[in-house]
């Protein structure tokens, strides 16, 4: 197709504009603001010459062969405490002596995975309220969220149930501080879970309930949106901000590239993992405000707590992968859009 010199003037605004297709793509592209989200902290290089080189192996050499050996022995030697301890109150006592002594093992368990990171980890704000009837909802980066703050004090979560030691782990402590598990893909499941959540909230003698609304792990410089489901029960919720220093260690979990086995190594072999926490005060929902203005709000103050960036992404997305129909589809779309606008 060929332009004119006149033409150019009054088809060239139009097809820059096409609808706002190629401004979108392009917006995309220069600014993918949902990959960001999942993408792991580079490490600037190191400036290798000659007195750098040597700081660097002994580095190495702190790190793998004296850090690392001395933390696993350390989370072996509190594996085999807490599982023998457990399960010699599981049988011993009933009741609520049995819950007590379970919470306060859960609890110290928790602490000993902090020590096996070199954890450097400072709270800021009102303790939390051991009692149920709140709801504490806090941005996501890993799994080791759920032990920080369980280090302070025991929360009952609701998680995804996993397989393999993990999902051993989620079937005998877990199940003992009324964690609620489910599993993404079955929807008699997310049924389940906003039944069970109510129930928990109403229950004076269970503990307070920790929820992580985003989701899905996020890598600690962006917060997706958060899901509604906790702002809907009717109570009050308490707004958790966490940040962690990437200075000394990567803390940001991507389940689909690595287990959280490998993880857990990784964390044992960094410097040390150093975070700060916050607890703000307790948020209610204000009148004529719905669940997904309530979620928004109180993910802004999360975001501005920690410095992190607010997206508006669903973090589900990541596990959305379009079919070969669809993509041929929009192709035609577009394709249909620009030359109805350049004819």
């Amino acid at each position: 197709m060929r332009f004119t010199e006149g033409g150019n003037n009054a088809v060239l605004p139009r097809l820059l504009d096409a609808s706002g297709v190629l401004e979108d793509a392009a917006n995309a592209i220069v600014d993918d603001s949902f990959h960001r989200c999942f993408n792991y902290s580079e490490n600037p290089a190191w400036n290798w010459n000659f007195y750098l080189f040597p700081t660097w192996v002994v580095g190495v050499i702190v790190r793998y062969f004296v850090l690392f050996p001395a933390r696993f022995t350390v989370f072996m030697c509190s594996q085999f405490l807490f599982f023998s301890s457990f399960g010699v109150v599981h049988a011993l006592f009933r009741g609520k002596t049995r819950a007590k002594f379970e919470r306060k093992l859960v609890k110290m368990y928790a602490a000993s995975y902090i020590v096996t990171w070199g954890g450097v980890i400072k709270y800021h704000g009102p303790k939390p309220n051991k009692r149920a009837g709140y709801v504490y909802v806090a941005n996501h980066t890993s799994m080791i969220d759920y032990i920080i703050l369980t280090q302070m004090t025991p929360f009952s979560a609701i998680a995804q149930q996993n397989k393999g030691w993990v999902g051993f782990l989620q079937n005998t402590a877990m199940d003992a501080i009324d964690c609620i598990r489910f599993n993404r893909t079955e929807s008699k499941d997310r049924e389940m879970v906003q039944r069970r959540l109510r129930e928990h909230v109403r229950d004076p003698d269970r503990l307070p309930l920790l929820i992580f609304p985003e989701g899905t792990c996020v890598n600690n410089e962006y917060c997706v949106m958060f899901k509604r489901g906790a702002f809907d029960l009717g109570c009050k919720v308490v707004p958790i901000a966490i940040k962690y220093n990437k200075t000394f260690a990567e803390t940001f979990w991507h389940s689909r590239r690595q287990s959280f086995t490998q993880h857990l190594m990784s964390l044992m072999s960094s410097w040390a993992v150093v975070a700060d926490v916050w607890y703000m005060e307790p948020q209610e929902k204000r009148p004529g405000e719905d669940g997904i203005q309530f979620a928004e709000r109180v993910r802004s103050m999360i975001c501005q707590r920690a410095g992190i960036k607010p997206v508006p992404w669903d973090g589900m997305l990541k596990y959305f992968k379009p079919s070969p129909r669809m993509c041929e589809k929009r192709r035609a779309e577009i394709a249909a859009s620009l030359v109805k606008l350049i004819q």
